[in-house]
């Protein structure tokens, strides 16, 4: 299976409480539900579509525990997330978590990053990851994620949980496909770089008879 990240982020890179006021306060955060007033059908569209190529779904325990009690409500069978999220396979990464309430779920302990490497050799299309901060940092850091659905809102906090903090493995990406949506957000769809499995590559410019150019 084919393991994509999928989140939203501020312009300043913070993915953390995008959906309610209440949703992640860890930290003195105090912006949660800074993604809402930016929901329009083009946004709905492109998260439907996510979930209609999940084949299994891959959380950290937060943001499991988050989703678990809202979602689990949500019966109206037209809504394709909800279907997806109470029926597909689930796995939870923790090590505190002693059994899983939630409809089909497994928890992954100890070495994780072994197991999910499991999964990915597993049948179907796709493990896809939503939220789940530190887990999303742990796959990029270990090479385990084959591509990224960013949803990118005119937004700025100066503060919350970054999808890549400091330290974050440094690497390099293609743009696969983009579109901005109605309310002004944009979507973009990354895969590591081909010249080096997603590795940084760097360069540098010159002056060259009087011309600006990159040096060879």
């Amino acid at each position: 299976m084919k393991l994509a990240v999928n989140t939203f982020l501020t312009l300043d890179g913070v993915m953390q409480g995008p959906g309610g006021r209440e949703e992640d306060t860890s930290g003195g955060f105090e912006f949660g539900g800074w993604l809402v007033p930016h929901v329009d059908d083009d946004f709905g569209r492109i998260v439907d579509g996510w979930f209609a190529e999940a084949d299994a779904i891959l959380l950290g325990r937060t943001t499991y525990q988050l989703f678990h009690p809202y979602w689990e409500k949500v019966t109206d069978p037209e809504n394709g997330v909800a279907a997806a999220l109470n029926s597909l396979p689930k796995y939870v990464v923790s090590n505190t978590l002693s059994e899983a309430a939630w409809n089909n779920t497994t928890i992954l302990s100890g070495n994780f990053l072994e197991a999910i490497d499991d999964l990915k050799s597993g049948p179907g299309r796709e493990l896809q990851v939503h939220g789940s901060h530190h887990l999303a940092r742990a796959l990029h850091d270990a090479g385990l994620v084959d591509e990224y659905r960013l949803i990118v809102f005119p937004v700025v906090l100066g503060q919350g949980k970054r999808l890549f903090e400091s330290g974050a493995a440094p690497s390099a990406f293609t743009l696969a496909r983009s579109k901005a949506t109605a309310s002004g957000a944009v979507y973009v769809v990354l895969e590591p770089a081909a010249f080096g499995a997603g590795d940084l590559d760097v360069g540098d410019f010159e002056v060259q008879d009087g011309r600006d150019q990159v040096k060879e």
